[in-house]
């Protein structure tokens, strides 16, 4: 019902700025405003996945999954987009077919997804989202890896095993309160990534998290590379 109810108004409510940015999108270059890609849902069942377009063209062939702060592939109005996370705005119709949820692990495609552990594979009991405690914790995924020369590898590496551990302590403290907590942080994170940053940091420890999880919400230490759950050995190749 939050979920039908919450995407339902979001839609009406954001419709007339989802259109304004559709237009200026193809205004671009007159090609497709919207972007479909294939992810893996809810029992690894494939899904369309609409996102405004913040790419150029054919800028998903080159097998690169993370995007970095600077990548020459994202547009002038990508940019603009991506920064207060409009492009993900087209994904409360995938809510509303019930492909998404408004809280959940963000969707991965299909080659990402081959990489799990076993104990990462407990994530596809979950609906993905359109924001969870990890979305709001790596909420700066292109600055955290700008520079890198692997994006993927280091996403593997650094970012990974700690977005996959924050879904699987959702997965064991999911609770209605839980999500309406997420659902205002995102709403922060928009204006203040730091605060939001604290307001998970005290859900995590109001739901039980260890204190190694919380460290890495609050981001005030560098990322070291670390064995995703459920594995001994770091990633060494993507």
């Amino acid at each position: 019902m939050l979920d039908i109810f919450g995407a339902g108004m979001a839609l009406i409510l954001l419709g007339p700025l989802i259109l304004a940015a559709m237009f200026f999108i193809w205004l671009q270059d007159r090609q497709s405003p919207l972007y479909c890609g294939r992810r893996v849902g809810r029992s690894g069942a494939e899904f369309v996945c609409y996102k405004l377009r913040s790419m150029r063209v054919g800028a998903d062939r080159n097998a690169v999954d993370t995007t970095v702060s600077g990548d020459p592939r994202i547009t002038p109005l990508g940019h603009v987009l991506r920064r207060y996370k409009l492009d993900e705005l087209p994904q409360f119709w995938n809510v509303l077919k019930g492909d998404m949820s408004l809280v959940g692990p963000r969707p991965n495609v299909a080659r990402e997804v081959a990489l799990y552990t076993a104990e990462e594979r407990r994530m596809l009991a979950l609906r993905p989202g359109i924001t969870d405690f990890s979305s709001i914790v790596f909420g700066d995924l292109g600055e955290v890896l700008a520079g890198s020369t692997d994006p993927n590898l280091d996403y593997n590496q650094l970012v990974r095993p700690w977005k996959s551990r924050l879904v699987l302590h959702y997965l064991d403290h999911q609770s209605l309160g839980v999500d309406v907590s997420l659902l205002g942080l995102t709403a922060i994170a928009i204006f203040s990534g730091q605060t939001a940053r604290r307001g998970v940091t005290w859900l995590l420890e109001a739901t039980g998290a260890t204190a190694e999880l919380t460290a890495i919400s609050r981001r005030t230490a560098p990322l070291k590379p670390t064995p995703p759950p459920g594995a001994d050995a770091i990633v060494t190749s993507r």
